[in-house]
């Protein structure tokens, strides 16, 4: 219910917009003027809405991991695992593509081009949306097969209609972040977020525990089935209401384009040599973004065949390494490897919080940096690559070293006692490790989009998942390692990207950021932070370990505790400035405070 709010004050301004839009011309209505968002002022929006999206998501994944268990998750993680490739196949470059050409555009006064743009996406995104959608069903048949999971099959089908809604919204999140207008990408994903929760686990639950009297469904395993079934139904529903919102809004508000701004435009680019441009744009971006979206299907099917193939020739060498931790029945039924997988998605849930944020980040650099870079101003370039570095590991060192170090107390608020939450949280401490670079990587491969090397990402990409399926391959062979393997590729695979990024970056555009400010004092804040939260939740242990309750209660004042520490040795260390806060909604109190207490000159 905590989106409601922000729901409620979106539509309130549709409708005050909705009044405005009487009195322009029907036939170009007028909008609002653009309004110059700043990289931290956008972030900060765009990264509020996907915190509140990836809580939603959070509270949908271990709410059905806590009604199903281990085995139910992994079903649902099959399913998206096939899903994400196929989506990203359809519409990950385009978006970014659209972005940087509409920014483009933007910057240069090109306001015809910037419709244009537009008008040339959206026929695309429509025709990849089909393709994808009847390429998930066909694929489905196949995938079940490698990875030994029929019951997996029902989910995948729901779920492919969504492929096709995520396509259409799509074209309208990248054509509203390349004029820096974060709200319809940010409210599209709470309305998605929000009916994925409501309507996927009411569904799941009303299957899961009345679907005998309701359907006649006795057996255990086809309830499962069918209840994840439903639960993938929430998803694609999202998905639809996601674009119904946002291309009501952009009916009812236009975009940032003034009919005054638009008569005062050159003629624009014709449509074929606009579909060129953005066609290899896209290309690169899309297909570096495939390549990571394969490795992690190739994750699923990689980390479960080496399992399957274990418990084939030396089962009990892995057994042991879980003494009674996986229950018989699991092993009588050969779904040790579902099992193990669906341990690895709990913790993959938790990292998923990060790697959202940094998204963000990624989002809101590109359209900056790509107008500092088209008019050629040297400053302004080197201050927007140190922000977005700096504020990219502000944020996933503390992130990454937190889930390392409080991964018992985090999985457990989180999940419970439910089944395989000791093994996942064996499997977080690494990942967090891991997500530092992991949840970086975005950020640093925009911004060399945002330069003209839409190229090099992909490139990296490659590299990347080389590595990572040969380390996975080794790593999760061994049974002391198993399904460990996943994060230890991760680790290997995005160090090498994000360390190449940072190198052809500096190359092309002969800037060299201060790696003292972006990434040593985060660092060293960092670890104070995080010796500050472990020795307060050492000294409130006896007290967590009594009750759920207290538990949380031990948790809240923990991240306190931690984050007051951080933000005044972020201060003391000069990490952020001043005018890093001046950028952010009511940064001139917050200044204000700071200078009574002389925290910040």
């Amino acid at each position: 219910m905590c989106v409601l709010p922000f729901l409620k004050r979106d539509f309130i301004f549709l409708r005050k917009e909705m009044w405005l839009l009487r009195k322009a011309e029907p036939s170009l209505k007028k909008s609002k003027a653009n309004k110059n968002q700043s990289f931290i002022m956008g972030a900060a929006i765009l990264t509020l809405c996907l915190l509140i999206v990836k809580i939603i998501g959070m509270l949908y994944k271990v709410s059905l991991s806590r009604l199903y268990g281990p085995v139910g998750a992994a079903l649902l993680s099959n399913a998206y695992e096939l899903y994400i490739p196929l989506f990203t196949l359809a519409t990950a470059g385009f978006p970014i593509a659209v972005s940087r050409m509409v920014s483009e555009s933007m910057s240069k006064g090109r306001y015809k081009d910037v419709r244009r743009i537009k008008d040339v996406a959206i026929p695309f995104f429509i025709i990849a949306g089909v393709i994808a959608f009847l390429l998930m069903i066909l694929f489905s048949f196949f995938y079940i097969r490698i990875i030994h999971s029929p019951d997996s099959f029902v989910s995948m089908i729901v779920l492919a209609p969504a492929i096709f809604f995520g396509c259409l919204v799509s074209a309208y999140r990248g054509y509203y972040e390349g004029m820096r207008n974060m709200v319809p990408t940010s409210v599209s994903e709470v309305v998605e977020a929000f009916v994925k929760l409501t309507v996927g686990y009411s569904f799941a639950y009303i299957v899961m525990n009345y679907g005998e009297k309701l359907f006649g469904i006795s057996d255990e395993r086809t309830l499962l089935k069918y209840s994840v079934a439903a639960a993938i139904f929430g998803i694609t529903f999202g998905s639809f209401c996601s674009f119904l919102y946002i291309y009501i809004r952009y009916k009812v508000n236009g975009d940032a384009i003034t009919l005054e701004m638009y008569a005062a435009a050159p003629k624009p680019k014709r449509k074929n040599e606009t579909f060129r441009i953005l066609l290899k744009t896209a290309i690169p971006i899309g297909l570096g973004a495939l390549i990571m979206s394969v490795a992690g299907t190739i994750d699923s099917m990689l980390i479960q065949r080496r399992l399957i193939t274990m418990m084939d020739r030396i089962p009990q060498k892995l057994l042991n390494q879980y003494p009674q931790m996986i229950p018989s029945e699991q092993v009588d039924n050969g779904l040790v490897h579902s099992y193990l997988w669906g341990c690895y998605s709990y913790a993959l849930t938790i990292m998923n919080l990060v790697v959202t944020v940094t998204q963000a980040f990624g989002t809101t650099a590109l359209p900056n940096v790509t107008e500092a870079y088209t008019k050629g101003n040297k400053d302004n370039l080197k201050r927007s690559i140190e922000t977005v570095m700096r504020v990219t590991f502000v944020f996933t060192i503390p992130a990454g070293l937190g889930l390392t170090m409080l991964a018992d107390p985090i999985m457990h608020l989180v999940y419970g006692h439910t089944d395989g939450v000791d093994i996942s949280v064996s499997v977080l401490k690494l990942m967090g490790i891991a997500v530092i670079v992991f949840a970086a990587a975005t950020p640093m491969c925009s911004m060399l989009q945002a330069v003209g090397r839409v190229d090099m990402p992909l490139k990296l990409y490659a590299v990347g998942m080389l590595i990572k399926v040969v380390s996975n391959y080794i790593f999760c062979g061994i049974p002391e390692i198993n399904v460990q393997g996943g994060s230890i590729g991760t680790l290997l695979c995005y160090t090498f990207v994000i360390i190449v990024s940072i190198y052809v970056l500096i190359k092309e555009t002969g800037i060299v950021p201060n790696f003292k400010i972006a990434v040593l004092r985060p660092l060293l804040a960092s670890v104070i932070c995080i010796i500050s939260a472990s020795l307060c939740y050492a000294s409130l242990k006896s007290i967590a370990e009594t009750s759920t309750r207290n538990l949380l209660a031990v948790m809240l004042v923990t991240v306190i505790v931690a984050c007051v520490v951080y933000f005044v040795f972020l201060l003391v260390l000069k990490a952020i400035t001043k005018e890093d806060i001046l950028m952010l909604p009511k940064g001139n109190k917050m200044v204000s405070i700071l200078e009574k207490y002389h925290l910040i000159k």
